[in-house]
């Protein structure tokens, strides 16, 4: 039977991964293509490409970061989150987001969700709990483990208490909110802005976590 092969866009499709993440496993001698022109076009084989057994699967890292001033910290992560799937030996691939651990909707957020419910990947790894999501990281994980997707958190540490959890919750709350306040011409919403900030300034200093909710979400 003749093999259906496909450029290394629509191998990309799908495996769910990026092009980049096809081209670094050719390098590496993980994934080559079934056929390179001299031009430097690959072509994939179909058969190959959807008979990839769960050994076979990518490994997904997963980094987000909640605003543009914390780009550093987001490339901290992916750097770690890479020197530790390198030192496991795994094949492995990291979307990055950047918003709310309260928002559901971003990008590579939703692109991750498609891939754990089309059993696209092998394992997810994340640097922190909270990287994932502030409210629904249970659901995801329960979704990997129906998918028989294994679940790595590098650092779990010592687990808040209950207040200081709810602390943070709070704060994540009042951070959405004045965001979406914030840029509004009527000074009700100004004022009630301000409010807002006092009270995350006082939840925060009460409980020892003066300026945390600024650096991190």
């Amino acid at each position: 039977m003749e093999k259906r092969l496909v450029k290394i866009g629509e191998a990309a499709k799908l495996l769910g991964c990026s092009i980049d993440a096809l081209r670094r496993w050719e390098a590496t001698g993980e994934l080559l293509p079934a056929r390179k022109t001299k031009g430097g076009t690959r072509y994939y084989d179909t058969a190959q490409l959807l008979g990839l057994g769960d050994v076979d699967a990518p490994t997904i890292c997963y980094a987000r970061v909640s605003s543009h001033d914390q780009k550093a910290d987001l490339d901290r992560q992916q750097e770690m989150l890479e020197t530790y799937c390198a030192a496991k030996g795994w094949r492995a691939e990291v979307i990055r987001d950047l918003g709310s651990g309260m928002n559901d909707r971003k990008k590579g957020l939703q692109r991750l969700l498609e891939m754990i419910l089309r059993r696209q990947m092998r394992r997810l790894v994340i640097t922190h709990k909270d990287r994932l999501l502030r409210f629904g990281s249970e659901l995801v994980f329960a979704l990997c483990e129906m998918q028989g997707i294994e679940i790595v958190i590098i650092h779990k540490g010592e687990q808040p208490s209950f207040e200081e959890d709810l602390a943070q919750d709070v704060l994540e709350i009042i951070t959405v909110f004045s965001a979406r306040l914030y840029g509004s011409r009527s000074q009700k919403p100004r004022k009630l802005l301000q409010d807002l900030a006092a009270s995350a300034d006082v939840i925060a200093e009460d409980l020892g976590l003066h300026n945390a909710h600024r650096k991190q979400d």
